[in-house]
């Protein structure tokens, strides 16, 4: 159509042959001139960098301890060492003093959580726990500095002799608000029953007690204790609130003592007290042949098992028939107030 006048010789073209086809002028410097210098980086963009990769760190860190946390809790017994449970018993009296109940009730006065760990604890809960466990943890924060109750219902038909001896026990180590009341479902209680705790004098105000204890009679087929209502379902049965009312002792015992202790208890309230005459025969000897080691029914100190066994002798009308070892046993326990003052309430 019409002639291009070319852009190049023909012995450029063969110049460069084969690498190209024909040489183009640099666009960014002239022939010659030497290569401009590197450009600087910015200070605040590697600090950026570097404090970006940190945080990346911080949170490869903090996913594998929850990752840990979860393993933990989906197989509590992963890391249990069986060596920490034989150990020797470590007795304290129950007469010592009684500051460390807040302690052992959970009752916490004065609390200082650093705030950087508190964020990473309450991180790592949100990722483990559900919604409802972390409502049971702020309701039970709320309850921190308050006095605690203990509330048990109880038939008067037949009166948890026990629980009232545990209580003397711990009216003589911690300051215990006491009170006893008749539910609407009883039609009468026997005024030693209503009067189980003693006359109660003028009382001190409520933030001067350790604990509360409230009694009441109700027409219920075993006796029921209602402590934290947030975080614990109701304990029934005499046995289970001894238990736990004598925990708050603080004592602590080995696997083998606890398992005595617990099959003792069992023993008192199943064959004891309710069991045939024959069982109960059987459980007296075998009472005997424990005594004859030791002063009380499980090691040198008076535990659970002596005051549920030892209310249950009382009720079930066995005691005068007991053995040497079984009548000196008794005689020592009711040399103790708490055991002499429920005495009272059998006649």
């Amino acid at each position: 159509m019409y002639k291009v006048r070319p852009l190049h010789g023909a012995g450029v073209l063969a110049e460069h042959l084969p690498t190209c086809m024909y040489p183009l002028p640099n666009l960014h410097r002239a022939p010659g001139a030497a290569a401009p210098p590197q450009e600087e980086v910015d200070p605040s963009l590697q600090a950026l960098e570097s404090r970006q990769e940190e945080i990346l760190k911080r949170l490869y860190e903090l996913k594998s301890a929850v990752d840990g946390l979860s393993k933990m809790i989906q197989t509590p017994d992963a890391d249990f060492d069986v060596t920490n449970v034989i150990q020797t018993d470590e007795f304290s009296p129950l007469t010592t003093n009684g500051a460390d109940l807040d302690l052992m009730l959970g009752r916490i006065s004065d609390i200082r959580i650093h705030d950087c760990t508190f964020r990473c604890q309450m991180k790592a809960i949100v990722m483990i726990w559900n919604m409802s466990y972390l409502l049971n943890v702020l309701l039970s924060i709320q309850d921190y500095g308050a006095l605690k109750d203990v509330v048990i219902n109880a038939n008067p038909s037949l009166p948890p002799l026990s629980l009232l001896v545990i209580h003397s026990l711990l009216c003589e180590r911690y300051k215990i608000l006491s009170a006893v009341h008749t539910h609407s479902s009883v039609k009468s209680v026997p005024e030693n029953l209503l009067k189980c705790f003693g006359e109660q004098t003028k009382k001190k105000p409520r933030h001067e007690y350790q604990l509360g204890f409230t009694l009441i009679w109700k027409d219920v087929p075993k006796p029921q204790m209602k402590f934290s209502i947030q975080t614990m379902c109701p304990i029934e049965g005499e046995g289970n609130i001894a238990r736990f009312l004598f925990s708050l002792f603080g004592q602590k015992y080995n696997a083998v003592t606890s398992t005595l202790i617990d099959s003792w208890v069992d023993t008192a309230l199943f064959q004891l007290k309710e069991g045939s005459s024959k069982e109960r025969g059987a459980v007296l000897r075998s009472m005997n042949a424990a005594l004859g080691k030791s002063s009380w029914l499980v090691g040198s100190e008076l535990t659970v098992a002596d005051v549920v066994a030892w209310c249950a002798l009382q009720q079930t009308g066995t005691a005068n028939t007991a053995p040497a070892n079984v009548q000196k046993w008794m005689k020592s326990c009711e040399n103790l107030a708490p055991f002499s003052s429920v005495m009272k309430l059998l006649k």
